[in-house]
């Protein structure tokens, strides 16, 4: 991609980031446009010879475009009729889902926790010519005041059990009384199962698997999605 083409802040915001580390932009497509994610191209020069397997609860998934962000962002892409809907991701990281979800004409906004984080997704949305993307700095332990979304979306967030209840709160005061969730994960993650034990007392939930190859080998993502109960 030509850098040049960006505007003038998320071009700023490239070179300073790239001063740092490699960059690299993906290609998604959702729909029939192109999603540009911008990625950090040498995931070793971001650990600094950590292990990242030292400590989990450490890793920092978000540098990562992980399996279930990419089936979520298919489904969120092929969205119809949501013109005028926002819809809010959760541990956006990356931002896939969400940035296929603006293509396909949600007013999206990307929220994590971590500057850096929003850096990348700004200049991602830039690249990908979305405009119609906002971002947040947000906190589950003590989430901002936001309006409530249409959409809830959220790909491997559910990776600590100690944040289970805070995110339960986040989806009752984020989502609309009418609105729907959709959260993507590995079935091999182990603390889904946890999470919709939980969430089942407030919600309905449903499920659909979703089977792709990784380097010869089948995945599957299982899907769910959640709608508030007694309505």
């Amino acid at each position: 991609m030509d850098i040049r083409t960006l505007p003038e802040p998320e071009r700023d915001i490239y070179n300073r980031i790239k001063k740092k580390y490699s960059l690299t932009f993906d290609r998604l497509r959702a729909g029939d446009k192109n999603i540009r994610l911008l990625k950090i191209a040498d995931l070793e020069q971001f650990l600094e010879g950590k292990d990242p397997f030292a400590d989990v609860s450490e890793f920092p998934f978000w540098i990562r475009l992980w399996d279930s962000a990419m089936v979520l962002s298919y489904v969120l892409g092929a969205q119809k009729n949501v013109s005028g809907k926002r819809l809010l991701e959760l541990g956006a990281g990356l931002g896939a889902p969400g940035l296929a979800a603006a293509a396909a004409g949600f007013d999206v906004t990307l929220s994590d926790y971590e500057d850096i984080i929003l850096d990348f997704q700004k200049v991602s949305a830039a690249a990908s010519k979305l405009d119609n993307v906002e971002f947040c700095h947000f906190d589950w332990l003590n989430p901002p005041d936001l309006q409530p979304f249409d959409v809830l979306a959220g790909a491997e967030i559910l990776f600590r059990e100690e944040f289970f209840q805070p995110l339960l709160s986040v989806f009752s005061s984020c989502l609309k009384d009418d609105g729907v969730i959709y959260l993507a994960h590995d079935s091999k993650r182990q603390s889904l199962g946890k999470f919709l034990k939980l969430a089942q007392n407030d919600f309905e939930i449903g499920l659909k698997e979703q089977e792709i190859k990784r380097d010869g080998k089948k995945v599957t993502i299982i899907v769910n999605r959640l709608r508030k109960k007694n309505l």
